[in-house]
């Protein structure tokens, strides 16, 4: 059983039984464009030891993310369409129960819709992908067999196929809004894309802990979901957390997802308070959590791969 980098997946020296396990199949294809301009570079080039880790490591992922697709429903690749689909059934959910509490109009704005789209899309990219990589640390242990294969790997590719579906998502979000005659535009494009960006940076950051103690201790996972519930249930989703009297608000602010929704609101709503937009406190606690995460995963690698 091996590695093979250089044709881009895992597969096995002896047997299929191991691209099966991992859930990819290698098909022999013409050279491509790009091997064939590998194939042209110098030799020297082509065998720098940065270069080959850099292969290597895009390899790894590209295994890791074709597995997770696979996995993640009814354990068949096109199970992934799903996953985009799911915040899109939690908004109906509110906007269903906003509208059976007889709650005529919105919290904030003249639309239900793009208020609980500018509370869901910040919250659930930042449940989705923290969660998912702290899962997909547990799940996809049995890969870590591999030299090659580390945690960072396994969790940094489940990543980058939640933000894939979170980047669905929210075009699925503003051509729905679009074709209901609602405005899905931001009045301030970089202020909505910053504010995505530096939730997307804070999930990784928080993923990141939980998915390499949940390597040490796999109930890790239990105690992050219920905060995970508590971070949705504080994070100003379906309520203007400005609004709340000054101890409640203050005492909501110290939640950076919070920040995350009130950051994307300012974007879409012109007299929208920013008095618990604290981006610093946001950039703080996202870069910690990272740091921490990582430091975790260097100090008890060997730990990790032989628990």
């Amino acid at each position: 059983m091996a590695i093979d980098l250089e044709k881009g997946l895992i597969t096995p020296a002896a047997s299929p039984c191991v691209a099966h396990f991992m859930g990819v199949w290698y098909v022999s294809r013409p050279p491509s464009a790009k091997n064939r301009t590998m194939a042209r570079m110098p030799a020297r080039l082509t065998q720098h030891p940065l270069l080959q880790a850099l292969i290597s490591k895009k390899n790894v992922m590209i295994a890791v993310v074709l597995r997770d697709m696979r996995t993640r429903f009814f354990n068949h690749g096109f199970g992934f369409i799903i996953v985009p689909l799911w915040p899109l059934v939690h908004m109906t959910v509110l906007i269903a129960i906003h509208a059976a509490s007889g709650k005529g109009t919105p919290a904030y704005g003249e639309s239900t819709a793009l208020f609980y789209a500018t509370g869901l899309v910040p919250t659930l990219t930042f449940m989705y992908v923290s969660r998912f990589m702290g899962y997909s640390a547990i799940q996809n242990r049995p890969m870590m067999a591999f030299p090659v294969v580390k945690a960072l790997d396994v969790m940094f590719g489940r990543a980058f196929l939640e933000i894939i579906a979170s980047c669905i998502t929210i075009t699925l979000m503003m051509t729905i809004l679009w074709m209901t005659s609602q405005n899905p535009w931001p009045l301030d494009i970089e202020n909505a894309v910053s504010a995505y960006l530096a939730t997307i940076f804070l999930a990784i950051g928080c993923g990141t802990v939980a998915g390499t103690l949940a390597l040490i201790q796999p109930m890790v996972m239990t105690i992050y979901q219920l905060i995970v519930i508590c971070t949705y249930l504080s994070s100003g989703t379906m309520y203007v957390a400005s609004q709340l009297p000054d101890q409640v608000s203050s005492l909501l602010s110290y939640n950076p997802v919070l920040v995350c929704v009130e950051w994307m609101r300012t974007a879409y709503y012109e007299t929208y308070s920013d008095k618990l937009v604290d981006k610093a406190y946001l950039f703080e606690f996202a870069g910690t959590s990272l740091f921490l995460g990582l430091l975790i995963e260097r100090m008890f690698r060997r730990q990790l791969r032989d628990a």
